[in-house]
C-alpha cells in the first residue's frame, strides 16, 4: 500500500539543508524559466513544507516553480496576481498541488487547481498529499480531489525497492515520479 508523506517528514527533509541552502532553493524556484517546469501550488500556511516537497520533486528531475518570491508578482494581491498566476500555470509542464488540511482554507489553492484543470489534462496534474500521519486523509475532504493521481511512496510492481510514484488510486496503477515528471 502506498503511503503519504507526513508534514514532519517534509520538515525533516528541509532541515537537512542549511538556512542558506533553503533560501537558495526558494529563490531558484521562483526565478527559473517556466518552460518545462512544475508549478507547485500550496497554502501559505504550509510554507514550512515547500522546501521538503521541492527537494523531493527536484531529486526526481523536476524544475519546481513557486510564486512566493517571483519578482514579477505584485507585492499585494490584485487582479494582476490572478492574471500572472494563470499565465504561470499555463506556461509550466506539470502542476502539483501540495495538499494538506490547510489547502481547503486557502483562497488561492482551489482556484489554482481549477485553472490547471482547465489548461492541462488530468495526466499532467498530481496531488502531493502531506498529512499528520501516513494514513491521514483529512487533506482529501474535497470530493473533486478524487479526480487526480497522488504522489506517494511505496512498493511498485516490477520494481525491486519502494520508490516515489504518481499513483492513480482509481485504477491502482502507478508511474515512477521521475518518469511522470519527464512526461512519460
Amino acid at each position: 500500500m502506498p503511503e503519504f508523506i507526513t508534514r514532519d517528514e517534509l520538515r525533516q527533509i528541509a532541515a537537512k539543508r542549511t538556512p542558506s541552502e533553503r533560501a537558495s532553493i526558494r529563490k531558484t524556484a521562483s526565478e527559473r524559466p517556466l518552460e518545462g517546469s512544475t508549478f507547485l501550488s500550496h497554502s501559505t500556511k504550509d510554507e514550512d513544507l515547500v522546501i521538503g516537497s521541492t527537494i523531493i520533486l527536484e531529486n526526481h528531475g523536476a524544475k519546481v516553480y513557486t510564486d512566493k518570491v517571483d519578482p514579477e508578482m505584485p507585492p499585494y494581491t490584485t487582479e494582476k496576481t490572478a492574471s500572472l498566476l494563470k499565465t504561470r500555470i499555463r506556461q509550466t509542464k506539470r502542476f502539483v498541488l501540495l495538499a494538506s488540511k490547510n489547502s481547503k482554507e486557502s483562497r488561492w489553492v482551489p482556484w489554482e487547481l481549477g485553472v490547471a484543470d482547465g489548461f492541462k489534462s488530468i495526466d499532467k496534474i498530481a496531488l502531493f498529499p502531506s498529512a499528520d500521519d501516513t494514513n491521514d486523509m483529512t487533506w482529501a475532504t474535497w470530493e473533486y480531489l478524487g479526480l487526480y493521481p497522488r504522489i506517494v511512496w511505496g512498493p511498485m510492481r516490477g520494481k525491486e525497492k519502494p520508490l516515489w510514484m504518481v499513483w492513480d488510486h482509481k485504477t491502482n496503477t502507478a508511474t515512477p515520479l521521475s518518469d511522470w515528471l519527464a512526461g512519460w
